[in-house]
């Protein structure tokens, strides 16, 4: 057995991978030291260990045992690699031993924290032997064999390595069984047809034990380093680890807490669970992607295409663990350099987002407990009443008739349809829930839902064949499987009888994890390996079925077992084609369960949240999150879902929730109206004007869309992402940006008149006056009464805006507002998208508009790229230039003087310039 070990170039055990592809394999083995310590460590580790040890059995009167082995010794606490994960067990020396594992007990911790590992892997584990490496047209192919037997049953003897260099920023490692074909996610992903020729990583490999090192080319920054700990791959049990080069990691989703997570002992489970958002729980989506920045600035991310329940433990080393009990190591890693290329690079395996119809962005409307459609249209006449924007109206449950999807409560809701169709004369769009599980209880031939899905076998099976029933809102249920083709055009079916009668706009699929008010079925679980894995992850309830169905139950593609996290992805794809099918818009989808290559068909929402301040936070690295996997339409209910708000809670989470890229209040039954009708003249109409600041930006945030839709961009954005160099930014997540170029700073806190942001180094300009700060990159204390929302442009952006309307509709119609923040230089740029808002695939069938706005030498000019006659329909009336640094004596419109105005805070306004967004133009300040 050989020690784990850091590698350099020149040891003749490791084979090294450049990009030129030449790869060796040398037969003999050189001296390897472990990899943690460098020259002249050794001794010092050791006896540091040795001491540490010595003290604690003093002061512990002896409860640590007998004195570990010297190759014990030797590892570091945090470079401890957990050799005994399971849960629920009082890990002994006797147990840890069996395994072949080291045993050194450390002081035990507070309830429900963990520490450092008392059983962990000695330098010396058995792992898998590289035993050839060939070349192939993209990569390499490699045969991997462990001789010893790892301690989970069915442990997988050979395996095959594949790697291709795709792309000179993207790297694709994959390890599965070299006989059996295993599991894998039924994920479109890109094929490559030739080799990179310049990858901006090289890559080597350990032989014996296997291991991976991945490095930066142009830093020596090694990314990847599989030799820390065995690699374990049995059927039901994948473990590989790696060292990390720095502490700065996010994403791995879904999970509340702050954006960048801790890595001291920090285990996250993936398995999507139906759960109000609590710190520490395994939540409604799956995303097993990470986003890490290196010392400098870099940054890289980590994908593993594996659909199974999960978890990933980060330790301080740094180092991270995967854990997974099905499929295969399927890995893609993005090279960046920079943040927003990395974020871009993953899109480009899962997917790019959907382009959303532009009535997606306008204000939602949302509760449970409205208790009939007339109590529904009193909300939205009241709405219209006070000119509070508003492009759609919202149903929960109570519009069903006994919760059943595809039903209408005839007697509370007989006005829906009127109402839908009021909804539409003015301008306005109606969403409604679904939920994945159908009435079970109905007479035969009364319910055609499930009458005809049990005909085509549409369901979830058990084990025997038969209709899995669960029980959820409508009582007992069967759920849809919507793996199966068949299921979707069932859904479409079911979509178009309803649609017939109720003509909704977009669809909010909910309870989509799949949830279940029993754990497993009305029957329990069966026995077995899938209901009882020999390894179960860290998911809430200590159960693969707890709040949820068999992990054994069958659909078409696979086991349960396999889909649980693909649930609401597929569910989504099959509602996302329906509403094309039946409206031939672009479809709005909102779905509680995610999984990679979501973003493609749905947004999301945060799911349950409370009525709390600290919930209002949490949304921010929430929504920042979801950025990072793909999934831009994103917010959280304003105002809270459950629990009572207050009036100052309410008026501050609308001004942030006016932010979300995905703006919807929304609340639950039995608890006080939280819309902005709700409260007292001052809420109100603060609430009002945060809303109509958000209606004037549109054409920027519709602009940010496209870019996402185009290439990956980000839409709310950290702000480390443009301020990668800035070690300051790495670490907030009390604000954001929209793009690249406004801040936004909340009040997230009762009680103040004033909030504190970092404003990254620059000149910024406030939104509303266009005022400059100056920042050398520093905490700044702003101004925040009740009403004020803080926003900054960053100096160098052109933001178009628009004159506000109380909808997307009438809004789009109204004149162009251009706002220009000049550089240091006295520079700027911009863009804007413009289209019909709902069309399908309009960039793609070129029926659009893109101009580019630029600012040099005082002169501002505006450069038609592409038109369509939708721009003839809108004009520019308005171009406000911040940053003026002396007074002009005139301005130039194509050459024609125009009248002006300037202020002392340097800001220069030209207005009723009625141009056609479709004509170019320039205009001069002299």
């Amino acid at each position: 057995m050989k020690s784990y070990q850091k590698l350099t170039t020149t040891q003749p055990a490791a084979c090294r991978v450049e990009e030129e592809g030449a790869a060796s394999m040398p037969t003999g083995h050189g001296k390897l030291a472990p990899w943690w310590v460098g020259s002249g460590l050794l001794v010092a580790a050791v006896l540091l260990s040795t001491i540490t040890v010595w003290v604690l059995r003093q002061v512990s009167g002896g409860w640590l045992g007998p004195t570990p082995p010297p190759k014990c010794l030797l590892v570091p606490e945090s470079h401890r690699f957990d050799c005994y994960p399971e849960r629920r067990v009082v890990v002994t020396q006797e147990l840890c031993e069996s395994r072949g594992c080291c045993f050194i007990q450390s002081p035990p911790l507070a309830e429900g924290k963990q520490g450092v590992p008392w059983c962990f892997y000695p330098p010396d584990f058995p792992s898998y032997t590289l035993e050839s490496l060939n070349q192939t047209a993209l990569g390499m192919v490699g045969l991997l064999v462990r001789r010893e037997k790892a301690y989970y049953p069915r442990d997988i003897e050979k395996l095959r390595l594949d790697v291709e260099f795709e792309t000179d920023t993207r790297l694709h490692i994959k390890i599965t069984d070299a006989a059996n074909p295993r599991y894998e996610v039924p994920l479109d992903v890109p094929r490559v047809m030739k080799r990179a020729e310049n990858p901006i990583y090289s890559l080597n490999f350990s032989r014996d034990p296997f291991g991976v090192l991945l490095q930066r080319k142009a830093t020596g920054t090694v990314l990847l380093n599989t030799t820390v700990a065995p690699l374990i791959f049995a059927d039901q049990f994948l473990q590989i680890s790696t060292s990390l080069p720095s502490k700065f990691l996010y994403g791995l989703g879904e999970h509340r807490g702050s954006l960048l997570h801790s890595l001291d002992w920090n285990t996250l489970t993936l398995w999507a669970r139906d759960v109000s958002p609590t710190e520490s729980f395994n939540l409604y989506g799956a995303h097993p992607f990470y986003l890490l920045m290196e010392e400098g600035g870099d940054a890289h991310g980590v994908f593993l295409l594996n659909s199974n329940a999960m978890e990933v433990a980060l330790q301080p080393a740094p180092g991270l663990t995967w854990r997974t009990i099905g499929g295969v190591l399927d890995f893609y890693i993005f090279l960046g350099p920079d943040p927003n290329m990395v974020i871009q690079q993953y899109q480009q395996v899962i997917g790019f987002p959907t382009m959303p119809p532009l009535w997606a962005l306008g204000f939602h409307l949302c509760r449970w407990g409205y208790g009939s459609s007339n109590e529904t249209w009193q909300t939205v006449r009241a709405m219209r009443n006070y000119q509070i924007p508003q492009d759609a109206q919202w149903n929960d449950i109570d519009y069903m008739d006994g919760y059943r999807d595809f039903t209408l409560d005839s007697q509370k809701f007989a006005s829906l349809p009127s109402l839908v169709e009021d909804l539409h004369k003015h301008g306005q769009h109606y969403v409604m829930i679904l939920d994945p599980g159908i009435s079970s209880t109905s007479p035969h031939g009364s319910y055609w839902p499930f009458d005809e899905g049990l005909r085509r076998g549409l369901f979830l099976n058990t084990t025997q064949g038969q209709p899995l029933i669960g029980q959820v809102w409508p009582g007992f249920t069967a759920f849809a499987d919507f793996s199966n083709p068949d299921t979707h055009q069932w859904w479409l079916e079911n979509l178009q009888h309803f649609y017939a009668h109720v003509p909704f706009d977009g669809l909010w699929i909910d309870m989509n994890e799949p949830s279940n008010f029993m754990d497993g079925s009305e029957d329990g679980c069966p026995p077995g390996e899938f209901d009882s894995p020999p390894y179960t992850p860290a998911v809430l309830g200590d159960s693969l079925s707890a709040k949820t169905v068999c992990a054994s139950a069958k659909q078409k593609v696979s086991v349960h077992y396999n889909l649980h996290n693909l649930y609401g992805l597929m569910e989504a794809k099959a509602t996302a084609s329906a509403l094309i099918k039946i409206r031939g818009k672009r479809p709005f989808v909102l779905s509680r369960s995610t999984f990679p290559s979501q973003g493609r068909y749905s947004g999301h929402w945060l799911g349950d949240n409370r009525s709390q301040w600290k919930d209002m936070y949490y949304s921010i690295p929430g929504l920042l999150s979801f950025s990072l996997f793909g999934i831009p339409l994103v917010g959280a209910d304003i105002c809270g879902f459950s629990g009572s708000t207050s009036e100052e809670l309410c008026t501050r989470w609308m001004q942030l929730g006016a932010f979300y890229p995905f703006a919807r209040n929304h609340n639950t039954q039995n608890e006080k109206a939280q819309d902005p009708t709700a409260f007292s003249p001052a809420a109100r109409t603060a609430m009002k004007d945060v809303l109509l600041t958000r209606y004037s930006l549109l054409p920027f945030l519709y602009t940010l869309f496209h870019r996402a839709h185009l290439q990956g961009d980000t839409v709310a954005r950290p702000l480390f992402f443009e301020f990668p160099w800035d070690v300051a930014t790495w670490e907030l997540d009390r604000q954001f940006l929209w793009g690249r170029s406004l801040l936004v700073t909340p009040v997230l806190e009762p009680g103040v008149d004033s909030v504190t942001g970092y404003v990254p180094q620059g000149t910024w300009y406030d939104f509303y006056t266009g005022s400059s700060v100056n920042s050398s990159g520093e905490m700044l204390k702003m101004s925040a009464p009740l009403e004020h929302l803080n926003l900054h442009i960053r100096e160098g952006s052109i933001l178009p805006t628009q004159k506000p309307g109380t909808t997307t509709e009438v809004t789009r119609g109204n004149p162009l507002r251009l706002i220009v923040a000049l550089s240091s230089h006295a520079t700027a740029w911009g863009d804007l998208f413009w289209d019909d808002g709902e069309s399908l695939d309009t960039f793609e069938k070129g029926n659009y508009s893109y101009v580019v706005f630029n600012v040099t030498q005082n002169i501002f000019t505006s450069t038609v790229l592409h038109a369509s006659t939708e721009a003839t329909k809108v004009t520019i009336g308005t171009l406000s230039v911040f940053g003026v640094q002396k007074p002009p004596s005139k301005v130039l419109l194509n050459g024609q003087e125009k009248p002006f105005s300037y202020l002392d805070n340097q800001v220069l306004t030209v207005s009723d310039l009625g141009i056609s967004l479709s004509q170019g133009f320039s205009l001069q300040w002299l």
